[in-house]
């Protein structure tokens, strides 16, 4: 449909440009040298170079204001051009969206979905070897990322008494190390009389933590502090590491979606003003 609507108006503006340049050798010389402007500019466009043609339209606007049919054409003419653009852009994106979308679908089953769609509307995706039921009584740090790419840390920390800490240093070893800022979501409570202490970072805003684990993925182990009124510290093994990491290049491909998402979303709705200026222009013709 959106084809054949270019189509016909691409005709439409072609039979336009004819009449308005059999006109134009009666004019003025401004409405002459506007109109051998314009002719670059279908040119131009007709060769796909939407910038060159673009150029001469507002040259055409700059230095001749005057010629007013010629201007008018312009205008149909910068319209196909952001029709033609937005258009290229949808096929680049779904061609995208097609690519990252088979990345999704070939790691997705190694993670489990956590999602309660009676008042969920975004689940959130977990290694396996994270879940809850797997780690009770366990101090560590745990990854996850929500159905929007969005990834966060939990430092879970129940290995006797409070430290009420609200942050979690990582470290390989070496001089090297990324530590959390004081988390803004950190909470407490007991389980049996066991003290336990959880605190929330999204990553972006982790002191790049997840990103130095990432990097470090070949290691055995890292240390682990959890940073309160007093330290704790213990060790990360190669199963956190791994988790951690794993979630991490699941988050990255959930946010390319995401982008490409809401950057189709943008182009249909440009698709659609531009549609409907050119079908007002065309109301008005009649």
């Amino acid at each position: 449909l959106f084809r054949n609507k270019l189509i016909n108006y691409m005709k439409k503006i072609t039979l336009a440009a004819a009449a308005l340049i059999v006109l134009l050798s009666g004019c003025n010389s401004d409405s002459k040298n506007a109109g051998k402007l314009f002719q670059r500019a279908e040119l131009a466009f007709a060769a796909g170079d939407y910038n060159l043609a673009r150029l001469q339209i507002d040259s055409i606007r700059t230095y001749y204001p005057k010629a007013v049919d010629v201007r008018k054409a312009g205008i149909q003419l910068m319209q196909q051009i952001d029709l033609q653009e937005q258009q290229k852009t949808l096929t680049y994106l779904d061609s995208m969206m097609v690519v990252k979308q088979a990345e999704l679908d070939s790691i997705k089953g190694n993670f489990v979905l956590e999602k309660d769609t009676a008042y969920q509307e975004i689940g959130n995706y977990f290694y396996p070897t994270q879940i809850v039921e797997k780690n009770i009584g366990r101090s560590f740090l745990r990854a996850q990322v929500n159905e929007l790419g969005e990834m966060s840390l939990t430092s879970i920390y129940c290995a006797g008494g409070n430290i009420h800490h609200t942050a979690v240093r990582v470290s390989a070893g070496d001089d090297t190390f990324a530590e959390t800022p004081a988390s803004n979501d950190s909470y407490e409570t007991t389980d049996l009389g066991r003290a336990i202490e959880k605190a929330d970072y999204k990553v972006g805003n982790d002191g790049g933590v997840a990103a130095y684990i990432a990097a470090n993925q070949d290691k055995k182990s890292l240390k682990l502090e959890f940073i309160g009124d007093r330290n704790y510290k213990t060790i990360m093994y190669a199963n956190d590491i791994k988790a951690i990491t794993e979630v991490s290049n699941l988050a990255r491909i959930l946010a390319g979606i995401e982008e490409i998402r809401k950057e189709q979303k943008e182009a249909n709705l440009k698709i659609q003003f531009v549609t409907r200026k050119m079908e007002e222009g065309e109301a008005k013709q009649k």
